[in-house]
């Protein structure tokens, strides 16, 4: 894994990965699957066979359901076994999120409680706070939820007007305010809660029980999905809250928040694939089901056509988050080997990979909508109907793209990231994109294709991102401090940008799975492939909607060329491809990848 652990976030837009650098799901060890396996159970058990009583929100059946999970071990997979958990990996917590993911609200309830209300505690807690809150977290003894929106602070957090003032005393915080759309928020034990002590200009985070008391709140909100999620507004009103239940250092609130969020994008998008994975079987088997001019629907293109894009999507995105889970994980591992504190070493690790992170947040959240819009699709009629397993389905998937930071606000993050780290020096992206600009006035290599497995495809990928690069570095050059503020620009380069990194990910599982012998290869290789052919065109797509945006005259003319230069390819046979999934998922009658 040395090559692995060498791999900085970022990093992937200005260096090749070979694919024995990359982790794919395919590894995960039998221990890994009985966790998986586990979590399936009780959603099959518990959780299906239960939907309707949850989406009515029937008066403690979350609670009861959150205690069985914690009875299993569910709720404490990542936390360390001083605490009461198992202390497994954080690809590992990464498996139980997509497991869970198919569980709906169910789903939003868990990952709100083991991810933003009990992580804030696991890291950033001092020792005192670890062991009184932790232990009971793991079990599911206190259930946890995270006080961070307001009304008029929702994308812009560190806006929010809660006030915390120290009494008379010194002993306690004085908590006033309105929070809003929190998760778990009517039956939660537990609340961080996100305030400014007196006239200070960044939040600072506290941990709230409940029995505080001088806490209010309104009757649970009607919601578009995820009916069964408990959200309410909670108002605090003079609350007082020990001066030892500030959670870490004053004003360190607003960094809390956007670590603990980076984690959260991650997850929510692991949790996305459960949920895709499902929505696939039930239109699968619906395919195969229904039975139209004397055939099953299964039969014909334009549903075939949606099967194999829809099973596409979800493994291209699978292997994308897997990859930079291990990555996550293995900075970890150099870390604490490096000396550093185990709670720190977890927030450096996924700090290192935040980039990683928001495009995997962005990039799953849009399979699913186009999941579970295409299998209301298969499904006709029958696909609007609330008595079908689509409804729910199609309603619940819209919160995704909100959740965690709006998908605008993550595409945004991405860039801004990556010139930040640029500018530091962390990565050198400067001397690429000059390269690239330098390699428009140079005649063009036309040596021999090299033969080997893949080799096409990753000089397509190489291409990519030179194509990110031009356009990035014509756009820092030309636009200089006003780039900041021209969003639809930087939305186009983040498009690059994820699209690169979400398709050399499949590529390169594609090509270890084909190293490995893997009976999954062939249809790995067809997927990497249209996902591929794709990604081009979007690639090429908002590369010139960014030109045209700022080029003018030679100069964008010059660099239209070195545009289609970049998205070049050999033609591939993208129908013949897909009716090879189709017929797989078809014969399987399930997602079978």
């Amino acid at each position: 894994m040395s090559e692995n652990k060498a791999i900085k976030g970022g990093e992937f837009v200005i260096r090749e990965t070979p694919y024995t650098a990359v982790f794919i799901p395919e590894e995960f060890d039998e221990e890994a699957k009985m966790i998986r396996q586990t979590c399936l159970d009780f959603l099959d058990t518990e959780v299906l066979n239960k939907l309707d009583r949850i989406d009515a929100q029937e008066e403690g059946l979350m609670p009861s359901l959150m205690d069985k999970a914690g009875e299993l071990g569910m709720l404490g997979v990542s936390i360390p076994e001083e605490y009461g958990g198992f202390g497994k990996s954080f690809n590992t917590s990464m498996l139980v999120a997509d497991a869970v993911g198919g569980g709906f609200s169910f789903a939003v309830a868990l990952s709100a409680h083991t991810g933003i209300g009990t992580l804030p505690i696991l890291y950033y807690g001092n020792d005192s706070q670890k062991a009184k809150y932790i232990p009971k977290l793991a079990t599911g003894e206190w259930k946890a939820s995270y006080c961070l929106t307001e009304p008029n602070a929702g994308s812009d957090a560190n806006s929010g007007r809660t006030s915390a003032k120290l009494n008379a005393e010194g002993t306690h915080y004085l908590i006033n305010g309105q929070k809003m759309w929190i998760t778990n928020g009517g039956f939660a034990d537990i609340f961080i809660v996100f305030a400014k002590i007196d006239n200070d200009k960044n939040l600072t985070a506290f941990i709230v029980e409940k029995d505080f008391g001088r806490i209010t709140m309104n009757p649970e909100e009607h919601k578009l999905g995820i009916k069964g999620s408990s959200t309410r507004q909670i108002f605090f009103n003079d609350c007082a809250v020990p001066v030892e239940n500030m959670l870490s250092d004053r004003e360190n609130g607003f960094k809390i928040a956007v670590n603990i969020l980076n984690i959260g994008r991650i997850k929510l998008g692991a949790a996305t694939i459960g949920s895709a994975r499902m929505v696939i079987n039930h239109a699968v088997q619906y395919a195969n089901e229904r039975v139209q001019f004397n055939l099953p629907i299964s039969k014909f293109g334009a549903i075939r056509y949606k099967l194999a894009e829809m099973a596409t999507r979800l493994f291209a995105v699978e292997s994308a988050s897997y990859r930079a889970g291990q990555n996550i994980d293995d900075a970890y591992d150099a870390l604490i080997a490096g000396g550093m504190d185990e709670a720190k070493a977890k927030l450096k690790s996924v700090e290192q990979f935040a980039i990683e992170c928001a495009i995997i947040k962005v990039w799953c959240s849009e399979m699913l909508d186009y999941v579970v819009d295409e299998g209301v699709q298969i499904y006709g009629g029958m696909g609007y109907s609330a008595d079908a397993p689509m409804e729910r389905a199609y309603r619940d998937s819209r919160i995704n793209r909100i959740f965690e930071g709006t998908n605008e606000v993550n595409r945004l993050l991405v860039v801004d990231m990556l010139l930040k780290r640029a500018m530091k020096g962390e990565l050198d992206l400067m001397g690429p994109a000059q390269a690239v600009a330098g390699e428009l006035l140079a005649i063009p290599d036309f040596a021999d294709e090299d033969d080997a497995p893949f080799a096409a495809e990753k000089k397509i990928v190489a291409n990519l991102k030179k194509a990110g690069l031009l356009i990035a570095g014509a756009a820092v050059q030309k636009l200089m401090m006003s780039l900041s503020k021209e969003e639809e620009i930087l939305m186009n380069i983040a498009d690059i940008i994820g699209y690169v990194y979400i398709t050399e990910s499949v590529l390169l599982r594609a090509e270890k799975l084909v190293h490995t012998g893997s009976d999954k290869a062939d249809y790995a290789t067809d997927m990497a492939k249209i996902y591929l052919y794709g990604a081009i065109d979007k690639v090429s797509a908002a590369g010139k909607e960014a030109l045209y945006s700022f080029g003018e005259g030679d100069e964008l003319n010059m660099m239209l060329v070195g545009l289609r230069r970049f998205t070049k390819a050999q033609p591939f046979n993208v129908k013949d491809a897909r009716q090879r999934i189709a017929k797989k998922l078809i014969d399987e009658n399930k997602y079978c990848f």
